[in-house]
Parts: structure tokens; C-alpha cells; sequence
């Protein structure tokens, strides 16, 4: 998740074709790419449909200006700089240009512009002014600090304020310092840290009643580790026994058996079309369908009188079903955003993310990388939970910080969601270890909501800056403006946004209901027992088992969000 590191790929020979992929810095950086050659590419493209006839669309972060306002510009001379700043993700769809869709850098540079930082010459192409970022981070992901460099007019000392006055209140500039002519805010970064918050009680264990419930006390029992478990379970052990008993069982007492047997299905076996919305919706849920015809006479035989009472009793046998499976679900989610996570298990989830530190290979954690691929080494130089949470409107809320060199699409997503599942399932926390190896397993990406690059970190360049008399790149000179931001801008519409959504308990939810076997590497069975192993009796198909997912598929089904790889830019990295 460099969201980091939008740069273009190379291409590796795949299956007989030829995929752009990731790389790392290193790689990266010894390509010999002509880049003059590939712009005048590009515009030599843009003539032909010109030329043709074709409409040419111009970028949405474009401003335009006549020709004569253009020769008419005094010209100003620039400089190369660092500008440092911060920015809510909420709204735009992630950190680098797009030509048609709504970015961060999009606003940033018709914020430029509009201030005189860019001149009126430049002012519908970026590469003009050499833009580079040093972190690109995905739709919706946020930034407490982070750096682009370009070459800016910045005679003006009000410059800052008079950008930040284009600017929307979801984008800050804390800061432009001039640099040398040579730096780079990608190639010159050191490593880059990230906050990930994510709510407490998404380390409570699967239900019993759910698939990955039963399956973790099944596969712990034949693999001979049910004591292992459950000294790894100890502070959670009659957790979900004590909710059922104390908030559940009552609201079941108060309907008939028979429905209660319903309400009970619904919740535990049927997730996905259980009565889960707040809409009128009559009938849709399995729960409904279930009695829909129970106890009514042929058609022939009813008469309209008798034809509506039953029709009346249907209705408000579906609307009690509805009604008690709404009411269990705000149950559970009342219980939920009450617990507080024992010290116990904060020092599980710590031992769990400790054997993600130094450098391992982690194309388990990211997409279209091969086992083999050298750029899929990272290192991790601190991955903490902070051992004070903080209370939100009643839910608990945890903040973890992770320090790398850099970072794969997805990777921070990734790796915050393995380690929950380890903690969350009583895992060994080997199991992890056991992901740097040769077998491909399907790890799911955290919600992004909760993700938000913190800093980069620019040691190497500082030590140099000081000696040629530029200033250093430290956050910690802003502070002060730095947190009233994060509160306001991001904190508070992570926490708003979780409220409204409920985007960590649908994407946890969907993984403990999920009927197969992909996610049970994260039981005693170990990555083994995510592989299916056809049953000799079972008869060939073409294509796989008739209403069986693919690896693919059930990563698509649990996932919290709809973002897919396809919007992201090709080869590029991204921050989480």
C-alpha cells in the first residue's frame, strides 16, 4: 500500500502474457526511461485525435487561459520544494491525478495555480512544474502528513495562506521549503509511517453459531490443539455465552418457538439475506420466505375472506420475524461497542504484529506479485499498539502504527487484517511467519476507513539539508496544527463514517459467515486446511464446483468496500 508510490510498472512474462507489476524502489529507480520521449508520446497522441476530429477531454484539475493572458503573464522565476501537507481522503478518489475523477493532487494543483504558484503558461499540465509525490494513497485514505515536490513560485511570503484559501477544509498546507534543485519527494524518502484505527471489538472471537466459529473448535479438537486454543482464548472464553445469556435469550423468550427457531437461523446461517435493513422491505429475507406459504389451504379452497386472513397472518408472522432479528442484531451491537479490550489480549495482538518486523517477503499481502518476485520483500521497522485506547461515543478504539521502508498496494490493509483474524480466532501467531512462505493464501484487505499515513520520514536528506544551509522536513514543527486537523478532518469522520456504516462489523461478519474453506488458515488446521481436497466420489466439472467462489471471489464477497485493483493505476503502489 504505498499508497504510497504511484510510478509505472515493468512487465513480467505470466502465463504467456505480459502483466505490468509493482517494483520496488531500487528497481524502479535503475530504469532507463526517456521521459521526454514518452510525453511527446503522448501528445503526439493527443494531435492525432485532434486532427481526426475526435473530442479531446481536458483533465478536470486543468485551468484554462486565453493566449493572450498567457504572453501577457510577467514571468516569475521558480524554485524546486517540498510541500508539506495534510488531507481528509473522505470524498476524493485517492491522492494522484486522474484526468476525469475528483483527487487530491487535482485540487492541490488548480489550488496552485489559482494562487500564482503555477504560472498561467502551465497551468493544464503538471509534468511542467516535475509534481512528484512521495506517498499515493488510495481512495478514501488519509494523511496527517505527507509531500509532493514540484517546482513552485514561492516569492510570495503569503503563498501558503493564499493556497490554503483555494483549498477545501479537508486539505491543508503546513508548510513549502525550498530544496535542492535535485530533490525528489519519492526517491528521497527514507520510510513512511501509518496510523491504522480500528475499534476493539473487532478482536472478540466469531460467534460459535457462525461457520469460522465452528470450524475454529472443530479443526483446534482434531488437530489435538483445543488446549492451545483456549489458553490463547482465555479472557474472551464465555464471552459470546454471557451476551447471549444476558441480552439475546430475553428477546427470544418473548416469541413463539417456532419463530424463534427462525430468528436464530436468520442470524447465525443466513447473514447475507437475513432481515438486516431498516427499509419496508416485506418478505425478502430467508426468514420471510421460509413461512410464506405455511399453514394456507389450496387455492381452490380458499375464499376471499379466509385468502386475506391469512395473507394478514403471514404478514405479521414476517414482520415479528423481521422485527426480532432487527432487534438481536442491535443486541449484539449494543454488546459489541461496550466491551473493552482485557491487557491480555492487547499484548496478543502486540506478540502478533511483532513477526511482521524486519524483512520478509510479502506477496501473500498484496496483488499481482509472485513468491519469487524480489520487490516483494519490505521491511518493517515497528508495527505498535498503542496501550491506551481511546473511548469514541462509547466504542473503544485502538491505534496501531507501522513504520516501513515502503510499502505494496494493500500490504497495511492486509497485514492489519491477518493479524486481527490471528488474535481474533486464537491463532498462533506463527501463522503469520507461515505466510512468507510459497503458498498462496487469500488474505482480505481491512476496510480502508481506518487508514492514514501519519508521515514520511526524510533522515537522509535532512543530514545533507543541513549542510547546504535548506531546511529539514520535520512534521513535529506543526504539530499543534497537525492534531486540531487529524481530530477535526480525519478522526472525527472515521469515527462518523464507522457509526453511519458499520464498515469493521460487516467486513468481520462476512468472514465468520463465509461457508468455505479460504479463511480456515487462520485455525489449528493451518494453511492446509484452506485448500479443498475434491472427495473421490465427487464428479468432475468443468471450471470447478457448480456454486463454489474462487479464491478471487471470496475475497470480493468479504471485503468491506467496493474499491477494486482495475481503479487503481497500473504498476503502481499504494499506501495501505
Amino acid at each position: 500500500m504505498d499508497n504510497n508510490e504511484g510510478r509505472a510498472g515493468g512487465s513480467e512474462e505470466t502465463g504467456g502474457k505480459r502483466k505490468k507489476r509493482n517494483m520496488g524502489r531500487a528497481e524502479w529507480s535503475r530504469q532507463n526511461i526517456d521521459k521526454r520521449a514518452r510525453n511527446e508520446k503522448q501528445l503526439e497522441a493527443k494531435r492525432r485525435k485532434i486532427e481526426n476530429g475526435e473530442q479531446v477531454a481536458a483533465p478536470v484539475y486543468a485551468t484554462h487561459f486565453s493566449q493572450e493572458d498567457i504572453e501577457n503573464e510577467q514571468r516569475r522565476p521558480k524554485k524546486k520544494v517540498a510541500v508539506l501537507l495534510g488531507y481528509s481522503g473522505t470524498g476524493y478518489k485517492g491522492m494522484q491525478l486522474s484526468e476525469t475523477e475528483k483527487t487530491i493532487e487535482g485540487e492541490l494543483f488548480a489550488a496552485f495555480v489559482a494562487a500564482g504558484a503555477i504560472s498561467k503558461a502551465n497551468a493544464t499540465d503538471p509534468k511542467k512544474s516535475s509534481l512528484v509525490r512521495c506517498a499515493r494513497t488510495d481512495k478514501g485514505v488519509h494523511a496527517a502528513g505527507n509531500i509532493v515536490s514540484l517546482k513552485l513560485i514561492v516569492e510570495d511570503p503569503g503563498i501558503v495562506q493564499k493556497i490554503n484559501e483555494k483549498l477545501s477544509s479537508q486539505i491543508r498546507i503546513w508548510d513549502i521549503l525550498v530544496a535542492n534543485k535535485s530533490f525528489s519527494s519519492y526517491q528521497m524518502c527514507d520510510s513512511r509511517i501509518y496510523e491504522y484505527l480500528i475499534p476493539s471489538y473487532c478482536f472478540l472471537p466469531p460467534h460459535p453459531s457462525t461457520y469460522l466459529g465452528k470450524k475454529i473448535a472443530e479443526l483446534a479438537e482434531r488437530e489435538g490443539d483445543l488446549e492451545g486454543l483456549n489458553s490463547r482464548q482465555t479472557e474472551v472464553a464465555d464471552y459470546w455465552a454471557d451476551i447471549d445469556d444476558k441480552f439475546v435469550r430475553p428477546i427470544l423468550e418473548t416469541v413463539p418457538e417456532d419463530i424463534r427457531q427462525i430468528v436464530q437461523k436468520a442470524l447465525y446461517f443466513d447473514e447475507e439475506r437475513s432481515a438486516d435493513t431498516e427499509s419496508d422491505n416485506k418478505g425478502e429475507s430467508s426468514a420471510d420466505t421460509s413461512v410464506e406459504h405455511e399453514d394456507s389451504k389450496p387455492a381452490a379452497e380458499e375464499t376471499s375472506q379466509e385468502k386475506a386472513e391469512v395473507d394478514t397472518a403471514q404478514e405479521a408472522r414476517r414482520r415479528q420475524i423481521y422485527e426480532s432479528v432487527k432487534a438481536v442484531k442491535a443486541a449484539y451491537n449494543t454488546a459489541k461497542r461496550e466491551y473493552r479490550i482485557p491487557a491480555a489480549r492487547l499484548s496478543r495482538l502486540q506478540e502478533t504484529l511483532d513477526k511482521y518486523l524486519g524483512t520478509k517477503n510479502f506477496y501473500n499481502y498484496t496483488i499481482q506479485k509472485m513468491y519469487k518476485d524480489p520487490s516483494a520483500k519490505r521491511h518493517i521497522k515497528s508495527f505498535k499498539v498503542d496501550t491506551n485506547p481511546i473511548i469514541i461515543n462509547g466504542t473503544e478504539w485502538l491505534s496501531l502504527k507501522v513504520h516501513g521502508q515502503s510499502f505494496m498496494m494493500h500490504q497495511i490493509r492486509k497485514m492489519v487484517a491477518m493479524a486481527t483474524l490471528v488474535v481474533r480466532c486464537g491463532c498462533d501467531p506463527q501463522r503469520i511467519v507461515d505466510s512468507y512462505g510459497a503458498t498462496k493464501i487469500p488474505i482480505p484487505k481491512a476496510p480502508g476507513l481506518g487508514l492514514l499515513l501519519e508521515r514520511p520520514v526524510f533522515d537522509g536528506y535532512n543530514k545533507k539539508a543541513n549542510e547546504t544551509g535548506k531546511k529539514p522536513i520535520n512534521f513535529d514543527n506543526y504539530v499543534k496544527e497537525i492534531n486540531e486537523f487529524k481530530q477535526r478532518e480525519i478522526y472525527d469522520r472515521i469515527f462518523r463514517e464507522e457509526e453511519q456504516t458499520n464498515a469493521f462489523s460487516s467486513f468481520f461478519n462476512h468472514i465468520d459467515h463465509f461457508p468455505q474453506e479460504e479463511f480456515l488458515y487462520i485455525t489449528s488446521g493451518g494453511i492446509r486446511a484452506s485448500k479443498r481436497v475434491p472427495q473421490p466420489t465427487e464428479p468432475k466439472q468443468e471450471g470447478g464446483q457448480k456454486g463454489r467462489k474462487s479464491e478471487r471471489e471470496a475475497l470480493c464477497l468479504v471485503e468491506s468496500e467496493s474499491d477494486t485493483e482495475a481503479n487503481l493505476p497500473d504498476g503502481g503502489e499504494e499506501g495501505g
